[in-house]
């Protein structure tokens, strides 16, 4: 609060402080030192109050003045405000009448630089500041008895010592003896400020009687109007916002003003300031913990140390890897270099003997040549002729080139470690990250299988910004919206269960904490016109048998016992047929198709999730939820063939035996995903037929007997 009590020129506690226009207060003494006057006409400040030639009635002039040729310099008060020194008046100026009003006297604020022209009655036509003096008191008393109390906070004797200087950055008081010990001048010590302790109770500027005030024991005298000086203030102009007197009102400039009670306006004035101290006080709540956060910044920021070690682990990981590789290497090419060593040797030594034998053969040679004795010649010539055939033929070709060559036939490859060396950097050194770059899709691997995609997609190289997944987009297959089919941080995703004859248009973007990226280019792909599929042994009951490549079926059961297929079906005219291979005893084999959770130890069609036809050598029925309807006749026997049609454009399902139609369409109204299913048991064997087109014929059914 100190700060709010010192002048804004001399620095100082206030001293008889004025009220300018702008609000701001001032020492009376100071308003002096800074009022200006122009030298074209003498100026006079009054000191009103039959104060005669008062040493405030000052001839000034301003030093924006260029009625004189030389500049008059300015000075700085100890608060750092420019103050315009003393002059006196231009020679020949004619002293004015006492108590005339000045021409152009003005008062510039030394804060806001605002300034205020002066009437006659000169700087006592500003209001004196009797609240800011009063607190100025009241602080003034207690300093003096913190003073009183001011003693070293360092010393060992008891009691301490009066305290001589305090330190204004370590908040501490010292007496001498401890400050030359504990704070001296030096070192980290040189710049802080040593001041003076709080003054003693009756030293200047100690707590005595203020001016204008009582004894601390009596009350404030009430203040008085500055225009009638006998009049108290009793109302408050809301025009001039200044109190008045009751004289003001009646004879003053008030008289047509909006005044009101001077106490109705205080209490309002005081809840205004209340309330607006209110929103200050959170402000400087958030302040306090704003700096708290700061505080622990600058914390964390100077602890970067220790992020430093961390990078430089990290760069020392790297170099002891590139060493132990480095060793791995230099060890292959040691092993490459004794195996080279190893086989020259080896070819050496070996031509070495050869070369001696073969030496030693033509020398024993010539010496026989050099005989005369045929019959001892030719006793032996003719092994003679076969030993240098064959050591003729050990030097066939090859044998005389070298088994390895000079060079090594290792290649190291460094140039990717070291690109990667050099674009080694801080993957957040763009700060915010930014989203991920297009992905690539990688068409070489995306594929159609019946109505099944697979697409596969990459980012591409050098790539910085970090990836927490894929989402992966379709549409319906008929030009339709997209929609999202997979979200994850793979990069090979298969969609099961589209339509058949279908073309879906996917694309892919990645996204990460910055938000989600652009997407890729659009890949088409086709589903087939038709469905290839199979028995399905991973979801088929433990007792089915498969064989053929899963294409037939059987069952280790005299139980019936279901198997789907492969395929997944929600739109469009699908057609398989199954071949009866095997037929004995007379069972019930049932057709259809069914969901994927369909019940698989009972026979197909008794649980509401399949829809079926069960036959048997004679005659038929379709089958749902257990209800058994549309009895017809004709069977199967080894050998016969039924055709299943599923019809999801109008949404019905037939079935043939033999190429004729068996019966009406069994069930209408059906909709969903399906796939093939069937149920049977041991004494049935039958084959799937997939792949085929629609029949264009149909044959009347036959009528059933009633």
């Amino acid at each position: 609060m100190e700060e709010e009590l010192k002048c804004p020129v001399c620095g100082s506690l206030f001293r008889e402080p004025i009220i300018l226009p702008c609000s701001h207060n001032v020492c009376l003494p100071c308003a002096r030192t800074i009022a200006v006057q122009t030298p074209e006409s003498e100026q006079h400040l009054a000191a009103g109050g039959g104060g005669g030639d008062h040493a405030d009635k000052l001839s000034l002039h301003s030093e924006t003045d260029s009625g004189y040729g030389s500049y008059t310099p300015s000075l700085k008060s100890p608060n750092g405000v420019r103050v315009l020194p003393l002059v006196p008046a231009p020679p020949g100026a004619a002293a004015a009448p006492r108590g005339a009003g000045p021409a152009s006297s003005s008062l510039t604020c030394p804060q806001c630089h605002r300034s205020a022209s002066l009437d006659q009655r000169g700087l006592r036509g500003f209001q004196r500041n009797r609240l800011l003096e009063a607190i100025v008191q009241r602080y003034q008393q207690g300093r003096a008895a913190a003073a009183a109390a001011a003693k070293c906070q360092l010393c060992d004797r008891s009691p301490p010592e009066p305290a001589a200087v305090l330190c204004e950055q370590c908040e501490v008081l010292y007496c001498a003896a401890c400050q030359l010990r504990c704070h001296p001048a030096r070192g980290p010590f040189a710049k802080h400020r040593l001041a003076p302790p709080p003054a003693h109770p009756g030293a200047p500027g100690g707590g005595g009687d203020g001016g204008g005030g009582k004894g601390a024991g009596g009350g404030r005298k009430l203040p008085t109007c500055a225009e009638h000086d006998l009049e108290n203030y009793s109302m408050y102009c809301v025009s001039c916002r200044s109190p008045v007197c009751y004289q003001c009102l009646e004879e003053g400039k008030h008289n047509k003003h909006d005044v009101k009670a001077l106490g109705a306006m205080w209490k309002q004035h005081k809840a205004q300031l209340s309330q607006a101290l209110n929103g200050v006080s959170d402000k400087a709540k958030e302040a306090k913990e704003f700096l708290v956060q700061l505080k622990n910044l600058l914390q964390q920021i100077q602890n970067g140390l220790d992020y430093e070690a961390c990078l430089v682990a990290q760069c020392d990981a790297l170099v002891d890897a590139l060493t132990r590789q480095k060793a791995k290497l230099l060890t292959k090419v040691t092993k490459e270099r004794e195996h080279k060593l190893k086989v020259v040797w080896d070819q050496i030594n070996h031509c070495t003997l050869k070369l001696r034998q073969s030496t030693g053969l033509m020398e024993y040679c010539l010496e026989v040549i050099k005989e005369n004795d045929p019959s001892g010649f030719l006793q032996i010539s003719d092994a003679l002729i076969k030993r240098v055939q064959v050591s003729q033929e050990q030097w066939v070709k090859g044998a005389l080139e070298p088994k390895v060559s000079a060079e090594f036939d290792l290649t190291l490859d460094s140039e990717p470690l070291l690109q990667s060396i050099h674009q080694l950097d801080f993957i957040q050194m763009k700060f915010p990250v930014s989203v991920p770059p297009v992905p690539l899709l990688q068409l070489e691997k995306c594929c159609t299988r019946n109505n099944s995609v697979t697409l596969a997609w990459r980012m591409p190289p050098l790539s910085h910004n970090p990836v927490e997944g894929y989402i992966l987009e379709l549409d319906d297959g008929d030009g339709g919206q997209f929609r999202e089919v997979y979200v994850g941080k793979e990069t090979l995703c298969t969609i099961d269960g589209l339509h058949f004859n279908s073309t879906y248009n996917a694309r892919v973007k990645a996204f990460n904490s910055s938000g989600v990226g652009p997407y890729s280019k659009t890949v088409i792909l086709q589903t087939s016109d038709v469905a290839w599929f199979t028995f399905d042994p991973s979801s088929a009951h433990r007792d089915i048998v498969l064989s053929n490549d899963n294409q037939t079926a059987t069952c280790n059961s005299y139980d019936d016992r279901v198997v789907l297929g492969t395929a997944a079906f929600s739109k469009g005219v699908h057609y398989w047929e199954l071949h009866v291979d095997r037929y004995d005893n007379h069972p019930d084999p049932a057709f259809g198709i069914a969901r994927i959770n369909v019940v698989k130890d009972m026979m197909l069609g008794k649980d509401d999730k399949a829809w079926a036809m069960y036959v048997d050598n004679n005659r038929s029925w379709f089958m749902h939820c257990n209800s058994h309807t549309n009895r017809t006749e004709g069977g199967v026997s080894k050998g016969a063939t039924v055709g299943v049609l599923l019809d999801l454009n109008k949404h019905n399902l037939t079935f043939y035996i033999n190429g004729q139609q068996q019966g009406p369409p069994a069930f209408e109204n059906i909709e969903g995903v399906f796939m093939p299913a069937l149920s049977l048991n041991r004494n049935v064997q039958v084959t799937l037929h997939t792949g085929l087109e629609v029949p264009q014929s149909v044959k009347q059914p036959k009528l059933p007997n009633n």
